[in-house]
């Protein structure tokens, strides 16, 4: 439990932080993800903010299933379907059970107080043209606001809606149209001008216009949302997408999308009021990710992501287990996390924005997470690749502040412990703005090496923290009020070899650094 102190960092500035906790349980692999499902939602408790208490939808007792509408084995089930949700919505709301079977389907519309239920054993198979997701509707694409093809299933301005049931959703087949269609021109903020008005953004890819793909569920300006159950394989883009929503419950969805690049599992998009509960996630990308809109149409539109729960979740496969940005414009704040398990992802908690997505994130609490075999236990990526951001990527020169550099603050992380590591820290932040006010505490850690890079930061402090590993090497640049306390390291050399360089490197501290027997390590410091 985060207690609430106000303690002074090394820089004399004060943040809200919690008394140490050294007894906390960490949740075991298998406590965790949607095996574990509960059938119902506990109540939210020591949340480090407001929010409120998250109920899930209520639909009235009136069901329709889709075997009695007499659909033809080979018919696409999505024109009939989406008559029903719409009757249903109009009689005053209920349930429509998609029932046991394979199903082909085009885009599928849901509707106030609607309950779309995937009953065990169905599986509806979307399909493989771009045509299937038309006419245009309004979205937003990898934080930019389009008229484009949206999602498999979409929601515009809806309340109270659900996706439920143990049965699966599948994209088309890996050798489909869809997937061979480029996802946009180039990086998506140069295709699309910013001033230009929505309506006139169409992106569907007819007549020869760009074209991106869909996701697989995305209710947008929507409130009251229930994901629940179901299991989702083979997306063309990101799975499950919530933008513009609040009061969002998304509880036991598993996603297996490894094949597809730009796969996601969760993208919470500028949304208020959400709890993740019980999920897990197996991705080409990112698993569980927070966003809040892309550089300048980001800014315009203004809307955060905030006051988010995720808990007793699982993230296997990724790029990410969880994931700040790198749309960040609107802003991600007050997010919680606790009793998560991250098996195998490349990154166990990764913040990542560039210097044109502005915004940021401000506001992180994650406690009881436990990391097994992971790239680096925690990242910081706020500067991007050449590839994609030109010279933007580089540190130097350094740019003048504006309302496009994003600031990445106050982070919490304590009580966990990592199985296994490539590194514990790699840390590239932004020359001008650089990330500020992290504590690390608490924990057990085995890795192969310690701190890859520790660049551009201030006010960083790593204490209470049991470290094994094979490499002795901290690497530090121009990062500031640095502080490594209460630390026993057991490691061959017997010592600690820190590398700094960088004029603004200075106050880096290592207080009380043992060995596992207790006496003090060796801190041998070179200066570039």
């Amino acid at each position: 439990m985060f207690k609430k102190i106000i303690i002074t960092t090394l820089s004399g500035l004060c943040m809200t932080l919690s008394s140490a906790q050294t007894t906390q349980r960490i949740p075991e692999l298998m406590e965790v993800g949607a095996s574990a499902l509960p059938s119902s939602i506990a109540p939210l408790k020591d949340v480090p903010f407001d929010m409120p208490q998250l109920q899930a939808p209520v639909f009235p007792e009136f069901t329709v299933n889709m075997k009695d509408k007499g659909i033809a084995p080979e018919a696409l089930l999505s024109p009939i379907l989406n008559q029903t949700i719409e009757e249903v919505s109009k009689r005053g709301g209920g349930t429509v059970v998609v029932p046991a079977g394979h199903w082909k389907s085009g885009r599928i519309v849901l509707r106030s107080n609607v309950n779309l239920h995937i009953a065990e054993g169905a599986v509806i198979e979307f399909g493989g043209k771009a045509e299937d997701y038309l006419p245009a509707v309004f979205s937003r694409h990898e934080g930019i606001e389009i008229m484009g093809p949206a999602a498999f299933i979409y929601a515009n301005n809806e309340n109270n809606i659900a996706v439920t049931g143990k049965g699966k959703i599948i994209g088309p087949g890996l050798d489909a149209e869809i997937r061979k269609r480029p996802n946009g021109a180039s990086v998506v903020e140069k295709d699309i001008p910013w001033k230009m008005p929505v309506a006139q953004r169409i992106y569907d890819g007819m007549e020869g216009r760009t074209f991106y793909r869909p996701k697989t569920i995305s209710p947008i300006n929507c409130t009251n949302v229930l994901i629940e159950g179901i299991h989702i394989e083979r997306s063309v883009l990101w799975n499950v997408v919530p933008i513009y929503c609040e009061n969002v419950i998304i509880r036991g969805v598993t996603v297996n999308s490894t094949e597809v690049p730009s796969g996601d599992g969760i993208d919470i998009e500028s949304c208020k009021n959400v709890l993740i509960e019980y999920c897990t996630l197996n991705c080409g990308d990112d698993c569980f990710t927070l966003k809040a809109g892309r550089a300048e149409d980001g800014l315009r539109i203004g809307k955060p992501t905030e006051n988010v729960v995720i808990r007793h979740s699982l993230s296997k496969h990724g790029h990410g287990g969880i994931t700040w940005g790198s749309e960040t414009a609107g802003m991600i704040k007050n997010v919680y996390v606790h009793d998560c398990v991250f098996n195998g992802t490349r990154a166990g908690l990764r913040f990542k924005t560039r210097r044109n997505r502005g915004g940021g994130a401000d506001g992180v609490w994650a406690e009881r997470l436990r990391m097994i075999n992971v790239g680096n236990a925690f990242t910081w990526d706020l500067l991007g690749s050449a590839m994609y951001m030109g010279e933007l990527a580089a540190r130097y020169p350094e740019r003048a502040v504006n309302r496009l550099t994003p600031d990445v603050k106050n982070i919490h992380v304590k009580d966990f412990v990592v199985e296994g590591a490539n590194w514990l820290i790699a840390a590239n932040g932004i020359p001008e703005i650089p990330f500020n006010h992290v504590l690390i505490e608490n924990a057990n850690v085995k890795t192969k090496q310690l701190v890859r890079s520790l660049n551009d930061a201030k006010d960083f402090t790593v204490r209470k923290v049991e470290i094994t590993s094979e490499k002795d090497t901290i690497k530090i640049l121009d990062a500031q009020n640095v502080l490594f306390e209460d630390i026993q390291l057991t490691v061959p050399s017997k010592r600690i070899n820190v590398l700094l360089e960088g004029k603004r490197c200075k106050n880096i501290r290592f207080d009380a650094v043992t060995d596992e027997n207790g006496k003090k390590i060796k801190i041998s410091r070179k200066k570039r």
